[in-house]
């Protein structure tokens, strides 16, 4: 027989943990699950691995070309130019994967000096592992790169701040609407050692939404937070943010927890630590948040419509025509792939959503688009 991997030897070691802890305290809910599976500090998903690309277990929009984070920082450096092109600015990534996109954002953003010498890079990342691997992409980038754990610890004044795939990992809050009343959906240990979805017993009267029985609603709160802090710097020290990320435009019902191992989908309770664990972001609820704050709020868009709007059909051709036959079609597939809107592609289950200081002017690929506040 085969040792158990490392891999596997956390995972038992956490649903161990979380038995534990459900064994002393009572079922925990569904937010503190996540908190745990994704974030514990020695065990969590994203503290000892890497997750992405073809060997990991899902693939993101920046590892698939690098027309996205090219694209992105030359969306950057027009912000900048309408904020006056202050020096220096802070461009702020919300968990930055591998580094892959900042990389190629700054690498795009040689073509304007004057914003490349400007940039006080600051990574917000919470994983150690993820940190080192940004860290060595990024070592000869020409930029100083500075990190930290919160925005809070990001330095004042003007910000651009992009979030790709970031709110989908923030932990929520799932209700049940069970017999006319709204309870928190629950995790607890059933007869066989297994984790099994529960439901509190206790009502949640501050929750008016009517719904049938059997439906699901799920909140941020983590989101929410996210969304007041960035609002409330943008609106008193200028700048925009960019977020970019599946999910739907209306606030609705229903349950979009999923876990993904090895690019399939898996039981979100069957591994905890081993699996990623997203649900789809609530745009409209994060508008409503920082909306809240003074700040302007474009979108959400489709990613498919916003990539087009700021280029990447001319940035695809400007590639393939130098570039062999076979680079070619690749750089053309990874086009479809971002913008089609087909299964499998990416430019309609995808949106972006920009939060910006009210006297800029709209940001690219957000002109024609109304505020949504």
């Amino acid at each position: 027989m085969e040792p158990p991997s490392a891999r596997n030897l956390d995972m038992i070691e956490l649903l161990d943990e979380i038995r534990a802890m459900i064994a002393e305290r009572g079922s925990i809910t569904v937010e503190q699950y996540m908190q745990l599976a994704l974030g514990h500090p020695d065990l969590g998903y994203y503290m000892n691995r890497d997750p992405f690309g073809a060997t990991g277990d899902f693939t993101t929009a920046p590892e698939i070309s690098q027309m996205f984070g090219e694209l992105i920082g030359l969306w950057a450096a027009e912000v900048w130019s309408s904020m006056g092109s202050p020096d220096p600015v802070r461009l702020v990534e919300l968990g930055p994967g591998r580094g892959t996109l900042i990389s190629d954002a700054l690498r795009a953003a040689r073509i304007v000096p004057a914003f490349r010498n400007a940039l006080d890079v600051r990574l917000i990342e919470t994983s150690p592992a993820l940190a080192t691997m940004q860290h060595e992409l990024l070592v000869d980038c020409g930029v100083a790169v500075s990190w930290a754990q919160t925005l809070k610890e990001v330095p004042n004044g003007p910000a651009i701040v992009i979030g790709n795939e970031f709110l989908d990992a923030l932990p929520v809050r799932q209700f049940v609407r069970v017999s006319g009343q709204w309870r928190e959906r629950t995790v607890r240990v059933n007869s066989d050692g297994a984790l099994a979805f529960d439901v509190a017993d206790r009502a949640e009267p501050y929750i008016r939404a009517a719904a049938a029985n059997g439906e699901v609603l799920e909140v941020s709160p983590s989101g929410h937070r996210l969304m007041f802090e960035l609002g409330t710097r943008l609106v008193k020290q200028g700048g925009a943010a960019l977020l970019i990320d599946y999910g739907h435009g209306v606030t609705r019902f229903g349950d979009t927890l999923q876990a993904l191992r090895a690019h399939r989908y898996v039981d979100p309770l069957a591994a905890p630590g081993d699996c990623d664990l997203t649900t789809h972001v609530d745009f409209a609820a994060m508008a409503r948040s920082a909306s809240a704050t003074g700040a302007a709020v474009y979108g959400p868009v489709d990613q498919g419509d916003f990539l087009r709007a700021i280029g990447i059909d001319l940035r695809t051709k400007a590639l393939a025509e130098r570039a062999s036959p076979d680079r070619a079609e690749e750089f053309e597939r990874a086009r479809a792939r971002l913008v089609g809107k087909g299964q499998g592609e990416m430019g309609a289950l995808f949106k972006a959503m920009a939060v910006a200081d009210r006297r800029l002017r709209p940001p690219p690929g957000f002109q024609s688009n109304t505020k949504s506040a």
